[in-house]
Order: C-alpha cells, then sequence, then structure tokens
C-alpha cells in the first residue's frame, strides 16, 4: 500500500521544549495535509509504531476562507486545507507558525492578530440594530478595491514573514493597516476615518512597516496589501498636515 510521510514539529505546551515525530498513512488520491491529519487522529502512532497521542490543529471550513488551518508546510506559510499532498514533497513538514505563542503541537493563539483589528475599529459602526434603509452607494471602482480588501481572513500568513512583526514590536501588521484601509474607504466607516489614522500613526502603527513587501508575496488572497499601506502612508501625511495646519 502506498503511504504518505509526515515529520511534525510538536510541543505539548508554550512552556515545554518542542520535539518532531514522524508519521505514516496510507495514500489517497486528491487527500490534503488536513486529511492526512485526521488519518493520524485515528490512530495516533509514529512511523515506527510507537503509540503517541493525536496532533493538535486548528480548522475549520476546509475550503481557504476562514484561515483557520495556517501552518508551515515544508519551510513555507499556508493553508493545509489546500495543501495537496501530490504537490508536496516527502517527507510533508509541517510545523507551527513562529509569531504566535504555541497552543498545542500545530495549534497558535492569533489573539494579538484580533486585538489589532480591535485596536483599529476595524468595525462599520450602526445606530442600533433596526431597518436603517439602503445604504449609502460606492462608486465602482471603491467597490473594486473593497472587495480585494474584504477577502481578508485573518489568516496570519502576512505576519509570519513579516520581520517587524515579532514578540518585541508593538506593529499591528499588514492585515490590520489594509482593514483600515477597507473601512475608511466605506461611506459610513469614514466618519471614524481620522480617529483610524490616528490610531495607525502611533506606536505600532504604519511608520513600523519596514516596506520588505514579504506580506504581499505570501498572502493566499492576493490582497494588494503593500498598496493599501502606500495609500494610508498618504493619508496619514495629509491627516498630518491638516492637523498642523488647523490648531
Amino acid at each position: 500500500m502506498k503511504t504518505v510521510r509526515f515529520k511534525i514539529k510538536r510541543q505539548q505546551s508554550l512552556d515545554t521544549a518542542p520535539y518532531w515525530e514522524e508519521f505514516e498513512v496510507p495514500y489517497r488520491p486528491g487527500m490534503n495535509v488536513i486529511t492526512a491529519l485526521y488519518d493520524i487522529a485515528k490512530n495516533p502512532k509514529t512511523a515506527d509504531g510507537k503509540a503517541t497521542s493525536a496532533v493538535a490543529w486548528d480548522a475549520n471550513c476546509l475550503e481557504e476562507v476562514c484561515g483557520a488551518c495556517t501552518m508551515i508546510v515544508n519551510g513555507k506559510v499556508r493553508q493545509s486545507c489546500s495543501a495537496l499532498v501530490d504537490a508536496l514533497q516527502q517527507p510533508i513538514c509541517l510545523e507551527p507558525m513562529t509569531k504566535f505563542p504555541v497552543v498545542r503541537d500545530l495549534r497558535v493563539n492569533r489573539k494579538r492578530m484580533f486585538d489589532a483589528l480591535k485596536r483599529v475599529k476595524a468595525w462599520i459602526p450602526i445606530d442600533g440594530t433596526y431597518d436603517l434603509g439602503e445604504g449609502p452607494k460606492l462608486s465602482p471602482q471603491d467597490q473594486h478595491i473593497g472587495y480585494a480588501l474584504s477577502k481578508c481572513m485573518t489568516c496570519g500568513c502576512c505576519l509570519e514573514v513579516c520581520p517587524q512583526y515579532h514578540d518585541r514590536s508593538p506593529f499591528v501588521g499588514a492585515a490590520a493597516l489594509s482593514q483600515v484601509r477597507l473601512f475608511n474607504l466605506h461611506p459610513t466607516g469614514k466618519m471614524q476615518e481620522e480617529e483610524r489614522l490616528e490610531t495607525i500613526m502611533g506606536e505600532g502603527g504604519i511608520e513600523d512597516c519596514g516596506n520588505a513587501q514579504n506580506c504581499v508575496r505570501v498572502c493566499p488572497k492576493d490582497i494588494p496589501l503593500t498598496t493599501s499601506i502606500a495609500d494610508l502612508n498618504r493619508k496619514t501625511t495629509a491627516y498630518a498636515l491638516k492637523k498642523f495646519f488647523r490648531s
């Protein structure tokens, strides 16, 4: 029987040392990394037959929409649900993302990423939950830009490859900055535009971006992250000048 071999970096908790285990699972045409992890969970034994615990990982939609299953596959950060075994060199090496605290094995705590979205107020405020009628219209150009930005699934790929994003830096990262552009683009969200610009002009904001452009290269949704950062650089500069002459 044809098998697929995996080498998985494991860690019981943030405070314990990581270690590696190898597994073999039966091959099936069209299988992806998540399928293999399910097979390991059914029969948690290493490749040499030693009984072990099931590998922990996160997954939800299984169609590259939620971002939960992001991990490092053969050295590249990506979604494991769309990582097809037939396209990967074996042994397939799985590791957790390095920019977020490990919960267990391949699971990481991405709370910092969601906290950044709260910090930049990445939402459209509404006055109550009643029917507000038709909303303001967006131009086709703004709709086109907004749709591309709205595809962000908070997967963390852009942060994993960002040299400025680490545990010694308060940088919010490209994902949060791109969401600032998205919500400032919306006619209702624009009411909080200056508040969002103030936020990203502070500590950990847009000035911390080193323009490495790694983020846009790994984004699985091809979001124009560097374009958003350039746009926000212009907007924050204009806002700073406006504040200067207004004071």
